[in-house]
């Protein structure tokens, strides 16, 4: 049993409760990018292995993270769109090239600390929502499929996290006091706009309405998202949102909250967990971002794309995030959003 391990409380606790099941249990360890804080989490998670007597190696795939997911998110935001790269990460590198390399070692399966739940069955794999809605992440699952989902173990799907932490602190995990990172792990300090200034170019230009009246100037494109409403420089009797980046005019482009919300989008780059769109189109909730609520929808679908319509509007849908479809605990799989419609 391959278990993926970061250097945090999760998938150090995964590798403990996978070795008290019985598994023969060995680390790999992601180096991914210069962290300037790497041979600390290294030094700490060696120690980790140390105290539950199993391997560790490392996986060294700092070229491939900068080719598909450091130069994804710069390319994003140079169309004027707004990426998950955790989303990209999951699909090509943890669970893309790590689950390949963990078989290669000889693994069974790859585990890690995830909050999701894999469930199989005569019809073959299911991915479902954790049990605690609050820590759930099978948002960022929804492009596995049946090709990966048999060799998935996600240890902590059906524990609080709570339970998590006290588990560790009991088995004397020296993770079990670290503080939880929300952060994109290559922009630890959350500052993507400096990230991004040492990769684009930074391009002023003109803020306007959507009358195409010009109301200010922004700094370059890739320092706003659809949304936003601080630091856009606008004096206004009503506050001014983010609703467009207008890459071919280079035009930002603002109104009011209203003007935010959306009743339907439409989503490429379609993936489903079944390997083939759900047959039955009802009940179907969707989230059009991590911390987004589940709203219920209504979905076409169409060879490449899906067009969905929202029960209820829904504010500041940002072209390049992920649209994820639910029905129940199940996720059906997702898209990428690829535009608003009012």
């Amino acid at each position: 049993m391959a278990v993926a391990m970061s250097g945090g409380v999760d998938s150090s606790l995964a590798a403990a409760l996978l070795q008290d099941a019985g598994y023969e249990v060995f680390g790999i360890h992601l180096k991914l990018w210069a962290d300037p804080g790497y041979q600390d989490n290294m030094a700490n998670l060696e120690q980790v292995c140390r105290s539950l007597n199993i391997p560790l190696h490392e996986l060294n795939l700092e070229g491939e993270f900068h080719s598909l997911v450091i130069s994804y998110f710069c390319r994003e935001y140079s169309r004027g769109r707004t990426p998950n790269p955790c989303l990209v990460c999951n699909k090509d590198i943890k669970f893309g090239r790590l689950l390949h390399r963990a078989l290669e070692m000889g693994a069974d399966y790859l585990a890690s600390g995830h909050y999701a739940r894999v469930e199989g069955s005569s019809e073959g794999y299911r991915l479902l929502k954790a049990s605690e809605a609050a820590k759930d992440q099978s948002y960022f699952l929804y492009t596995l499929e049946q090709t990966e989902l048999p060799y998935l173990i996600f240890p902590l799907g059906s524990r609080k996290k709570t339970e998590v932490k006290k588990l560790a602190e009991e088995r004397g995990l020296s993770t079990a006091s670290q503080r939880e990172s929300h952060d994109i792990c290559f922009i630890p300090d959350s500052d993507y706009r400096a990230f991004l200034a040492g990769y684009l170019p930074v391009e002023p230009g003109d803020i306007t309405d959507t009358s195409g009246k010009t109301l200010g100037k922004h700094s370059g494109l890739a320092h706003y998202t659809v949304g936003q409403r601080q630091g856009l420089g606008l004096s206004s009797a009503e506050r001014q949102y983010v609703l467009r980046l207008d890459t071919s005019g280079n035009r930002l482009v603002v109104g009011s909250e209203s003007q935010l919300l959306s009743r339907r989008l439409i989503a490429r780059k379609l993936s489903w967990v079944a390997g083939r769109p759900p047959p039955n189109l009802n009940q179907i909730t969707a989230r059009i971002r991590y911390r987004s609520p589940e709203t219920p929808v209504t979905l076409s679908l169409n060879a490449e794309t899906a067009e969905v319509e929202f029960h209820e509007p829904q504010r500041a849908v940002a072209p390049g995030q992920a649209i994820v479809f639910y029905q129940g605990d199940a996720v059906l799989g997702g898209g990428i959003i690829e535009e608003s419609l009012e």
